[in-house]
Protein backbone atom coordinates (compact mmCIF):
# COMPACT_ATOMS: atom_id res chain seq x y z
CA UNK A 1 0.00 0.00 0.00
CA UNK A 2 1.65 3.50 -0.45
CA UNK A 3 1.32 5.55 2.34
CA UNK A 4 -0.68 9.12 2.37
CA UNK A 5 2.77 11.55 2.79
CA UNK A 6 3.74 13.07 5.87
CA UNK A 7 4.06 17.24 5.73
CA UNK A 8 7.66 18.01 6.56
CA UNK A 9 7.87 19.42 9.61
CA UNK A 10 7.31 23.53 10.07
CA UNK A 11 5.13 23.20 6.68
CA UNK A 12 1.33 23.27 6.99
CA UNK A 13 -0.74 19.78 6.27
CA UNK A 14 -3.45 19.38 4.07
CA UNK A 15 -7.00 19.70 6.15
CA UNK A 16 -10.16 17.44 6.83
CA UNK A 17 -12.93 18.09 9.00
CA UNK A 18 -14.58 15.48 11.25
CA UNK A 19 -18.19 16.57 12.47
CA UNK A 20 -19.03 13.63 14.97
CA UNK A 21 -19.64 12.37 18.32
CA UNK A 22 -17.08 11.72 20.94
CA UNK A 23 -16.18 8.03 22.28
CA UNK A 24 -15.10 8.12 26.10
CA UNK A 25 -13.32 4.88 25.72
CA UNK A 26 -10.90 6.28 22.91
CA UNK A 27 -11.66 3.81 20.52
CA UNK A 28 -14.05 5.20 17.90
CA UNK A 29 -15.82 8.38 17.33
CA UNK A 30 -13.25 11.84 16.57
CA UNK A 31 -10.86 10.02 18.37
CA UNK A 32 -10.82 7.42 16.12
CA UNK A 33 -10.98 9.89 13.22
CA UNK A 34 -8.19 12.43 14.47
CA UNK A 35 -5.66 9.21 15.32
CA UNK A 36 -6.21 8.22 11.45
CA UNK A 37 -6.21 11.86 9.83
CA UNK A 38 -2.84 12.30 11.76
CA UNK A 39 -1.35 9.10 10.26
CA UNK A 40 -2.44 9.83 6.82
CA UNK A 41 -0.55 13.22 7.21
CA UNK A 42 -3.58 15.38 7.86
CA UNK A 43 -4.39 17.93 10.24
CA UNK A 44 -7.65 16.73 11.76
CA UNK A 45 -10.24 20.03 12.78
CA UNK A 46 -13.28 18.92 14.48
CA UNK A 47 -17.07 19.88 15.63
CA UNK A 48 -18.10 17.68 17.78
CA UNK A 49 -22.12 16.76 17.69
CA UNK A 50 -22.55 14.96 20.70
CA UNK A 51 -20.77 13.78 23.73
CA UNK A 52 -21.18 9.81 24.30
CA UNK A 53 -20.43 7.97 27.71
CA UNK A 54 -19.14 4.68 26.80
CA UNK A 55 -15.94 2.41 26.88
CA UNK A 56 -15.54 -1.14 25.18
CA UNK A 57 -18.84 -2.96 26.26
CA UNK A 58 -20.95 -0.24 25.29
CA UNK A 59 -22.70 2.84 25.09
CA UNK A 60 -24.61 3.82 28.29
CA UNK A 61 -25.75 7.46 27.26
CA UNK A 62 -24.95 10.33 25.04
CA UNK A 63 -25.55 14.15 25.15
CA UNK A 64 -26.42 16.05 21.86
CA UNK A 65 -24.98 19.20 21.30
CA UNK A 66 -26.83 22.40 20.22
CA UNK A 67 -27.19 22.49 16.71
CA UNK A 68 -26.11 26.35 16.33
CA UNK A 69 -22.77 25.03 18.25
CA UNK A 70 -22.74 22.29 15.55
CA UNK A 71 -22.75 24.21 12.51
CA UNK A 72 -21.09 27.43 14.04
CA UNK A 73 -17.89 24.81 14.47
CA UNK A 74 -18.38 23.96 10.87
CA UNK A 75 -18.92 27.35 9.85
CA UNK A 76 -16.01 29.12 11.88
CA UNK A 77 -12.97 26.57 10.95
CA UNK A 78 -14.00 26.44 6.99
CA UNK A 79 -13.30 30.13 7.17
CA UNK A 80 -10.21 30.61 8.34
CA UNK A 81 -8.41 27.43 7.97
CA UNK A 82 -9.97 25.79 5.00
CA UNK A 83 -10.60 21.63 4.51
CA UNK A 84 -9.70 19.33 1.71
CA UNK A 85 -12.38 16.82 2.79
CA UNK A 86 -14.95 16.66 5.57
CA UNK A 87 -16.86 13.49 7.33
CA UNK A 88 -19.63 12.86 8.98
CA UNK A 89 -20.41 10.29 12.28
CA UNK A 90 -22.58 10.58 15.03
CA UNK A 91 -25.11 12.94 14.62
CA UNK A 92 -27.70 12.19 16.72
CA UNK A 93 -30.54 14.16 15.93
CA UNK A 94 -32.71 15.50 13.02
CA UNK A 95 -32.06 18.85 14.19
CA UNK A 96 -28.44 18.20 14.08
CA UNK A 97 -28.82 16.43 10.79
CA UNK A 98 -30.33 19.24 9.31
CA UNK A 99 -28.39 22.21 10.70
CA UNK A 100 -25.32 20.04 9.46
CA UNK A 101 -26.72 19.62 5.74
CA UNK A 102 -27.70 23.19 5.86
CA UNK A 103 -23.88 24.88 6.84
CA UNK A 104 -22.67 22.17 4.70
CA UNK A 105 -24.09 23.48 1.44
CA UNK A 106 -23.26 27.34 2.88
CA UNK A 107 -19.44 26.87 2.93
CA UNK A 108 -19.43 24.61 -0.41
CA UNK A 109 -18.80 20.84 1.41
CA UNK A 110 -20.22 18.06 -0.17
CA UNK A 111 -21.39 17.22 -4.19
CA UNK A 112 -22.86 20.61 -4.89
CA UNK A 113 -19.83 22.47 -3.81
CA UNK A 114 -16.05 22.25 -4.34
CA UNK A 115 -15.39 20.01 -0.62
CA UNK A 116 -15.94 16.12 -0.85
CA UNK A 117 -17.97 14.69 1.86
CA UNK A 118 -18.02 11.07 3.45
CA UNK A 119 -21.10 10.58 4.95
CA UNK A 120 -20.57 7.48 7.46
CA UNK A 121 -24.44 7.57 9.00
CA UNK A 122 -23.97 6.17 12.26
CA UNK A 123 -27.33 4.66 13.73
CA UNK A 124 -25.72 2.18 16.22
CA UNK A 125 -23.06 1.87 18.10
CA UNK A 126 -21.16 -2.00 16.95
CA UNK A 127 -22.93 -3.28 20.24
CA UNK A 128 -26.45 -2.48 18.93
CA UNK A 129 -26.47 0.77 21.42
CA UNK A 130 -28.77 4.00 19.74
CA UNK A 131 -26.50 6.84 18.54
CA UNK A 132 -29.30 7.92 16.40
CA UNK A 133 -32.83 8.83 17.30
CA UNK A 134 -35.13 6.94 15.22
CA UNK A 135 -36.99 9.67 13.98
CA UNK A 136 -33.64 11.54 12.17
CA UNK A 137 -33.61 8.19 9.74
CA UNK A 138 -35.88 10.61 7.48
CA UNK A 139 -33.64 13.44 7.96
CA UNK A 140 -30.53 11.11 6.68
CA UNK A 141 -32.06 10.44 3.70
CA UNK A 142 -33.62 13.80 2.72
CA UNK A 143 -31.40 16.70 3.85
CA UNK A 144 -27.63 15.17 4.03
CA UNK A 145 -27.13 11.89 1.95
CA UNK A 146 -28.08 13.69 -0.91
CA UNK A 147 -24.97 15.99 -0.49
CA UNK A 148 -22.69 12.84 -0.07
CA UNK A 149 -19.78 12.49 -2.52
CA UNK A 150 -19.63 9.04 -0.43
CA UNK A 151 -21.73 7.24 1.71
CA UNK A 152 -19.92 4.07 4.07
CA UNK A 153 -22.89 2.92 5.90
CA UNK A 154 -22.54 -0.81 7.54
CA UNK A 155 -25.11 -3.34 6.57
CA UNK A 156 -27.22 -2.70 9.68
CA UNK A 157 -27.48 0.70 8.73
CA UNK A 158 -28.23 -0.29 5.09
CA UNK A 159 -31.04 -2.08 6.02
CA UNK A 160 -32.04 0.59 8.15
CA UNK A 161 -31.62 3.18 5.00
CA UNK A 162 -32.87 0.93 2.24
CA UNK A 163 -35.16 -1.90 3.91
CA UNK A 164 -32.81 -4.55 2.16
CA UNK A 165 -30.79 -7.39 4.25
CA UNK A 166 -27.82 -7.87 2.25
CA UNK A 167 -26.85 -11.85 2.86
CA UNK A 168 -24.85 -12.32 -0.29
CA UNK A 169 -24.04 -10.70 -3.57
CA UNK A 170 -27.06 -10.49 -5.40
CA UNK A 171 -28.37 -8.21 -2.19
CA UNK A 172 -25.52 -6.13 -1.95
CA UNK A 173 -25.75 -5.43 -5.44
CA UNK A 174 -29.49 -4.35 -4.73
CA UNK A 175 -28.72 -2.36 -1.62
CA UNK A 176 -25.52 -0.51 -3.30
CA UNK A 177 -28.18 0.48 -6.44
CA UNK A 178 -30.86 1.54 -3.45
CA UNK A 179 -28.25 3.56 -1.49
CA UNK A 180 -27.68 5.44 -5.06
CA UNK A 181 -31.23 6.42 -5.31
CA UNK A 182 -30.81 8.15 -2.33
CA UNK A 183 -28.97 10.98 -3.53
CA UNK A 184 -24.91 10.31 -3.05
CA UNK A 185 -22.60 10.34 -5.80
CA UNK A 186 -20.88 6.85 -5.10
CA UNK A 187 -22.57 4.59 -2.61
CA UNK A 188 -20.31 2.08 -0.39
CA UNK A 189 -21.55 -1.68 1.08
CA UNK A 190 -19.02 -2.77 2.88
CA UNK A 191 -18.78 -6.71 3.64
CA UNK A 192 -17.09 -6.40 6.79
CA UNK A 193 -20.31 -8.05 9.17
CA UNK A 194 -21.03 -10.81 6.31
CA UNK A 195 -19.22 -13.33 7.55
CA UNK A 196 -19.82 -15.89 4.84
CA UNK A 197 -16.46 -16.34 3.92
CA UNK A 198 -12.72 -15.99 4.68
CA UNK A 199 -12.64 -12.67 2.42
CA UNK A 200 -14.69 -9.29 2.93
CA UNK A 201 -15.75 -7.81 -0.41
CA UNK A 202 -16.87 -4.27 -0.38
CA UNK A 203 -18.88 -2.25 -3.52
CA UNK A 204 -18.57 0.87 -5.02
CA UNK A 205 -21.52 1.95 -7.12
CA UNK A 206 -21.83 5.54 -8.85
CA UNK A 207 -25.12 5.05 -10.36
CA UNK A 208 -23.63 3.14 -13.52
CA UNK A 209 -20.27 0.89 -12.45
CA UNK A 210 -20.07 -1.70 -9.73
CA UNK A 211 -16.45 -1.46 -8.10
CA UNK A 212 -15.62 -4.52 -6.15
CA UNK A 213 -12.45 -5.01 -3.60
CA UNK A 214 -12.01 -7.85 -1.72
CA UNK A 215 -9.33 -8.53 0.70
CA UNK A 216 -8.62 -11.69 3.64
CA UNK A 217 -10.86 -11.05 7.04
CA UNK A 218 -8.85 -10.58 9.61
CA UNK A 219 -9.84 -12.85 12.72
CA UNK A 220 -10.35 -10.39 15.76
CA UNK A 221 -12.40 -9.27 18.71
CA UNK A 222 -10.82 -5.75 18.81
CA UNK A 223 -12.54 -4.21 16.03
CA UNK A 224 -14.14 -1.02 17.60
CA UNK A 225 -13.61 1.97 15.09
CA UNK A 226 -13.45 0.11 11.78
CA UNK A 227 -16.09 2.18 10.45
CA UNK A 228 -15.25 5.11 11.40
CA UNK A 229 -11.09 4.86 10.62
CA UNK A 230 -12.30 3.96 6.98
CA UNK A 231 -14.64 6.77 6.95
CA UNK A 232 -11.64 9.10 7.74
CA UNK A 233 -9.06 7.25 5.96
CA UNK A 234 -11.27 7.83 2.76
CA UNK A 235 -11.94 11.70 3.46
CA UNK A 236 -7.98 12.19 4.50
CA UNK A 237 -7.01 10.56 1.01
CA UNK A 238 -9.60 12.78 -0.80
CA UNK A 239 -7.91 15.78 1.06
CA UNK A 240 -4.90 14.40 -0.80
CA UNK A 241 -6.55 14.56 -3.99
CA UNK A 242 -7.52 11.08 -4.54
CA UNK A 243 -10.03 10.18 -7.00
CA UNK A 244 -13.03 8.25 -4.75
CA UNK A 245 -12.24 4.95 -6.17
CA UNK A 246 -8.35 5.66 -5.21
CA UNK A 247 -9.19 7.23 -1.77
CA UNK A 248 -11.77 3.96 -1.35
CA UNK A 249 -9.01 1.56 -2.24
CA UNK A 250 -6.27 2.71 0.02
CA UNK A 251 -8.87 2.97 3.30
CA UNK A 252 -9.89 -0.35 2.74
CA UNK A 253 -5.65 -1.28 2.73
CA UNK A 254 -5.33 1.08 5.73
CA UNK A 255 -8.78 -0.22 7.73
CA UNK A 256 -7.66 -3.91 6.87
CA UNK A 257 -3.67 -2.84 8.29
CA UNK A 258 -5.45 -1.35 11.42
CA UNK A 259 -7.63 -4.82 12.21
CA UNK A 260 -4.22 -6.47 12.36
CA UNK A 261 -3.00 -3.60 14.62
CA UNK A 262 -5.96 -4.09 17.42
CA UNK A 263 -5.53 -4.19 20.35
CA UNK A 264 -7.03 -5.74 23.47
CA UNK A 265 -8.42 -2.83 25.91
CA UNK A 266 -10.88 -3.44 28.37
CA UNK A 267 -12.91 -6.39 28.92
CA UNK A 268 -14.64 -5.98 25.84
CA UNK A 269 -13.97 -4.92 22.22
CA UNK A 270 -10.78 -3.68 22.07
CA UNK A 271 -10.26 -0.65 19.02
CA UNK A 272 -8.03 -1.22 15.57
CA UNK A 273 -5.14 0.60 15.35
CA UNK A 274 -3.53 2.98 12.85
CA UNK A 275 -0.34 3.48 15.01
CA UNK A 276 0.94 0.71 13.05
CA UNK A 277 1.93 3.05 10.83
CA UNK A 278 4.68 4.42 13.24
CA UNK A 279 6.34 1.29 13.54
CA UNK A 280 6.64 0.47 9.60
CA UNK A 281 7.21 3.74 7.90
CA UNK A 282 10.54 5.72 9.54
CA UNK A 283 9.63 9.09 7.78
CA UNK A 284 6.35 9.09 10.14
CA UNK A 285 8.56 8.97 13.44
CA UNK A 286 11.55 11.37 11.87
Amino acid sequence: MKLLPLTPNGQTPVRALTIAGTDSGGGAGIQADSRTMAMCGVHACVAVAAVTVQNTLGVSGFHEIPPEIVAGQVRTVVSDIGIGAAKTGMLASTAIIEAVAAVCEEVGIGRNGTIPLVVDPVAASMHGDPLLHASALDALRDTLIPLATVITPNLDEVRLLTGIEVIDDLTAHKAAEALHALGPQWAIVKGGHLRTSSFSTDLLFDGETFHELTAPRIATGNDHGGGDTLAAAMASALAHGYSVPDAFAFAKEWTRRCLEASYDLGAGHGPVSPLWRLHEDPASSA
